[in-house]
């Protein structure tokens, strides 16, 4: 049986908490709870399956409580959770909201709202974190874009790294689209949260919703997608990625051991996201879906859930993990073939490139969502230099803007100063000559 390892999931502003709906729907698919928090099998606490201990406490009179803090700083969003389907899933004091919007301003979320609230959120976090035997880490989620998922999951991760400083922080972050975006001033809040928190966290996934929609029209006939569609999407990444701890597999794979594979140096820890089968109901019949087939679906261009080209960068690592009805065997000879392939390169100091994690619990199907229900599926988490021309399309935004101190009067207003505009950009230069350099023999 696995050792029970709690992760407190974060979700930050108004993404970060659409996200959160998505995501616990599944969950509770995947562990048999109903959306009041009981088991829908009240065998599952007698049998000793203590699967679900990673992501929910159980009461005394047995009910599960998401181990999760969900905050925004204006009360809208939260309230349809307050008053949804799943509104006797969470613990009310694990919903946090403030009276006033960060409106989409980096300054308003870190500096005078923000710090508002930030005393009543560690402490709720502190609370979530008394009830763990043996937490393991947080888990962020948030968009770059908006004011409190720019401005305060800065905050709240500088936070976080002074009160429990070990323990891995691992994030999944909305990033700006190369031509969609909801926000005027999504370059500013980017580059400044980017600067803000790459000191604090230890890997961020990032996605961007024109990837996502690219996604969804290609692969599942969805024309029309809303933001429920790339929620359960990413919610089902989510639960792939946190797989192994949660139910029992050949090779387990803990949050640390992310961190030791994927990021090779501290400031390059922005691994590509990408998920196979992307299959819709109408065409599950007619697939096989091979160890082999989904492996390579990994390395596709329009598989990647950021707007960007991996042939055009060389991988760093590639950490595959597989769940469902899949064997190493399989899996071996999937990773030989694709180190033949021309379009797939490595950098040359890291020879052996691959790390793999297999877990026997295939995944859950949303009733009335866009994915079918397969035997086996793959997320390939991939460090690659390929990530550098979104940070390059950002830098530019962000130039075009500064260079005319557009908008820069919002953020001095709420108590930041010019010169942390230039910080911040020289930062994320910086980090764009570091994926140059990494990639060059």
């Amino acid at each position: 049986m696995t050792q029970n390892r709690e992760v407190i999931q974060i979700y930050v502003g108004q993404a970060g908490v659409q996200i959160a709906n998505a995501c616990w729907e599944l969950y509770c698919l995947e562990h048999g709870i109903r959306p009041d928090g009981v088991f829908y099998n009240s065998e599952c606490c007698r049998t000793g399956d203590t699967s679900y201990s990673a992501f929910f406490g159980v009461t005394v009179s047995g009910k599960c409580v998401p181990r999760v803090v969900i905050v925004d700083l204006e009360p809208t969003v939260i309230d349809e959770i307050r008053t949804g389907h799943y509104r006797q899933l969470f613990h009310p004091e694990q919903l946090i909201t403030g009276k006033e919007d960060a409106a989409n301003n980096f300054a308003r979320g870190r500096y005078s709202i923000g710090s508002e609230m930030i005393d009543l959120v560690l402490d709720r976090i502190r609370k979530v974190a008394d009830d763990c035997a043996n937490l393991q880490g947080f888990i962020l989620f948030r968009a770059f874009g908006g004011g409190t998922g720019s401005g305060f999951a800065a905050l709240l991760l500088g936070s976080l790294c002074s009160d429990y400083g070990k323990k891995p922080k691992l994030e999944f972050a909305v990033y700006p689209a190369p031509q969609i975006s909801p926000v005027i001033v999504e370059p500013y809040n980017a580059v400044l949260t980017s600067h803000t928190s790459i000191e604090y966290e230890d890997l961020c996934f990032i996605m961007d919703n024109e990837a996502l929609y690219d996604m969804l029209s290609r692969y599942l006939d969805v024309t029309k997608p809303t933001y429920t569609n790339l929620n359960r999407l990413l919610a089902q990444v989510v639960s792939a990625v946190t797989a192994s701890l949660r139910f029992e597999g050949a090779v387990n794979v803990t949050l640390m051991e992310f961190l030791t594979n994927l990021v090779p140096y501290p400031r390059i820890h922005f691994p590509l996201v990408t998920y196979a089968p992307l299959v819709p109901i109408t065409k599950a019949y007619y697939e096989q879906l091979s160890v082999a087939q989904l492996t390579y679906g990994c390395f596709e261009p329009a598989s990647q859930m950021i707007k960007c080209d991996p042939r055009k960068g060389k991988y760093m690592s590639c950490c595959l993990l597989y769940r469902g009805d899949v064997t190493p065997n399989d899996i071996n000879s999937a990773i030989e073939s694709i180190r033949t392939h021309k379009s797939i390169s490595f950098v040359n100091w890291s020879p052996t490139g691959f790390k793999v994690g297999i877990n026997y619990q295939p995944p859950v199907a949303v009733p009335g969502g866009d994915l079918a229900q397969v035997q086996r599926a793959v997320v390939m988490l991939s460090n690659s230099t390929a990530v550098n021309s979104a940070w390059s399309r950002l830098n530019k935004k962000f130039a075009l803007m500064f260079k005319k101190r557009a908008f820069v009067h919002h953020y001095v207003g709420e108590g930041m100063e010019e010169g942390e505009f230039k910080n911040a950009q020289d930062d994320i230069l910086a980090l764009e000559a570091d994926f140059k350099e990494v990639e060059s023999d």
